[in-house]
């Protein structure tokens, strides 16, 4: 019987070629069960979880030093987990320089500027402001509309805004006199995002709604007649007391519902309508989201003429 391959000696993340040369592990060694691949050349031992900080190292053994990681991967790094382990690994590279393609790498072409990025792992990894202006730039091919590409480069951007504390005071020098292609529907996407949304489905949420003309605000807290604090909302439109609420699979258990329906209570006392959108309604109901909400508005103005129609705003749905 075979001896099994102990592997215990090589590093959590390699690339195959130099560790033969070094005579660490031999060509069918490689292919066995000790060892796992990440990228062409580019291996892990088979007891070493995989994360996508792991990746993004495996991926660092094969770009440029120029090369530097940004985007889901670069924040995922950060400790802002935008990015699932097996994701593509986010780089962008200078215009002239040959990288790729390479299964598992997602490569952009354009200018990142020095003061854009620090050194990581033999290549570099861009800071704050430029993995946000990413988030967003890693949007622009034209494979869907808008509406779409903003309902994932909001979320990612409302999550990492709110973690590393940043504001879009701080982002506008960053976004602002560029010509990246995609630029437009990042400046766009950066008036549209929010860090007070607790939750990317909160995020996508409020795209649809401004999608249908409706402005909603996040975490909104409302009061009793009273002053007393009763309930913080995903989404208020306080004009018109509307509520617009994400419930996902923790609400499912039962102390959950019983929870919401006695807070839902207090709130609707003080004359407040709500709309619940699961998250089958996300993905698959962006009319009827919208149609709902505009409901309950004209139920709530004090006359039905009160609340505008979304034609009276001029809002088209396919745009934001």
């Amino acid at each position: 019987m075979t001896k099994p391959f102990d592997s215990s000696h090589l590093p959590d993340v390699f690339r195959g070629s130099e560790a033969r040369k070094a005579g660490l592990i031999t060509a069918s060694q490689l292919r066995g069960s000790s060892v796992r691949r990440l990228f062409q050349d580019v291996y892990t031992r088979a007891d070493v979880d995989v994360t996508h900080e792991l990746r993004c190292r495996g991926a660092a053994l094969l770009a440029p030093p120029e090369a530097v990681l940004t985007g889901r991967s670069a924040a995922t790094v950060q400790g802002v987990e935008l990015a699932k382990p097996n994701d593509p690994v986010e780089m962008v590279v200078p215009e002239k320089q040959r990288f790729g393609p390479i299964v598992g790498i997602k490569v952009r072409r354009t200018e990142v500027k020095p003061e854009e990025s620090r050194p990581w792992n033999g290549i570099r990894i861009a800071r704050r402001s430029r993995i946000a202006l990413d988030l967003l730039l890693r949007l622009s091919p034209r494979k869907s509309g808008w509406v779409r590409r903003l309902r994932i480069g909001v979320p990612d951007l409302d999550q990492f805004m709110r973690a590393e504390s940043l504001t879009d005071l701080h982002l506008n020098r960053e976004f602002y006199g560029r010509r990246n292609r995609g630029i437009r529907l990042a400046r766009h996407a950066l008036r549209l995002s929010d860090p007070r949304a607790e939750s990317p489905p909160e995020s996508e949420l409020r795209i649809v709604l401004a999608a249908g003309g409706i402005t909603a605000t996040p975490q909104l807290e409302v009061t009793a007649r009273t002053g007393h604090f009763l309930a913080r909302l995903d989404l208020g439109d306080e004009k018109f007391k509307v509520a617009v609420e994400y419930d996902g699979r923790w609400h499912n258990t039962a102390k959950q519902r019983a929870h919401d329906r006695k807070r839902r209570r207090r709130v609707e006392a003080e004359g407040w309508r709500f709309v619940i959108v699961t998250a089958e309604d996300l993905a698959n109901d962006f009319k009827g989201i919208v149609e709902s909400v505009w409901r309950a508005r004209r139920r709530g103005a004090f006359s039905p003429l009160t609340a505008p129609r979304p034609d009276q705003e001029g809002v088209r749905m396919a745009r934001v």
